[in-house]
């Protein structure tokens, strides 16, 4: 644990911190959110904005709502008894708990990988095609052709291609992550959400997949859950710092990790707490 500000100061200095898009448009408004399991709550009156195609880590000690609120995202909370929320979340100006609204199709639009890579016991390629298939989509060229351009733009074709028929639980621990990353883009979502992705994985497969996250950013709006706070200060744009339910502090990374204005953001970032 890194326990001297200025040290660990110097050691982020060394990171080169994304910079922005500020003109960036807004893609995901939070107003007023509240989650609550039974009389318990875990997320308290939270309202901040992601940009679009920007990369936003949710940061914070364990049990402080990062994941929560990552999943009131896709209404993946819904799964769960005795939950209730209150506020709202509005994608492209939608609110996503409208009566109107279509779970199955905002889950199409909001992608997620979770922390433990979790591939079907199926094969590499039917793993990338399933969500194409359930949508009704049979037609073997174009399946052929998602099913590459995915596996492609998850960093995995080169090293799949001759075995796109083996079973996808005999892949390395960081293919399977890359796999789901790849199954998660085949159906063109907008935003893809991660709840600590690199987090089960060795360092040399936490860089692959890094590296694929920066990548995607030019195409999708990243949401990310980490506890690894030098992964967040290389890959993120924006950070959320959460403590006890509560969103402390909302800014550029650079600004979070180096310039932090609340005083428990800078505690946390500098390994005093958490």
């Amino acid at each position: 644990m890194i326990t001297d500000i200025k040290e660990n100061k110097m050691t982020l200095n060394t990171i080169i911190f994304q910079t922005p898009v500020l003109t960036s448009n807004t893609l995901i408004e939070i107003k007023n959110l509240s989650v609550f399991y039974g009389k318990s709550c875990a997320i308290k009156n939270v309202s901040f904005n992601i940009k679009e195609k920007v990369i936003t880590a949710l940061i914070g000690p364990s049990g402080c709502g990062k994941s929560t609120l990552l999943r009131c995202l896709n209404r993946m909370n819904d799964l769960i008894e005795n939950v209730r929320i209150t506020g709202t979340i509005s994608i492209g100006g939608q609110d996503i708990y409208a009566k109107e609204v279509d779970v199955i199709e905002l889950r199409k639009k909001v992608g997620m990988v979770f922390q433990k890579s979790n591939p079907f016991p199926k094969s590499i390629y039917d793993n990338v095609a399933y969500g194409l298939r359930i949508r009704g989509v049979n037609n073997k060229s174009t399946l052929n052709e998602v099913v590459e351009e995915s596996l492609r733009a998850a960093a995995l074709w080169d090293e799949v291609k001759d075995r796109l028929h083996a079973n996808a639980m005999g892949l390395s621990g960081g293919q399977q992550q890359r796999l789901c990353i790849a199954r998660a883009i085949a159906i063109k979502p907008e935003i893809i959400l991660m709840d600590e992705p690199a987090s089960a994985l060795d360092p040399i497969a936490t860089a692959r997949v890094e590296e694929l996250i920066l990548s995607l950013k030019e195409n999708y709006t990243i949401v990310i859950v980490t506890h690894n706070m030098q992964q967040a200060a290389r890959i993120s744009d924006y950070t959320a710092f959460f403590y006890l339910g509560e969103l402390v502090e909302y800014d550029t990374t650079k600004k979070i990790f180096l310039n932090p204005k609340e005083k428990r953001t800078e505690d946390y970032v500098t390994g005093r707490f958490g």
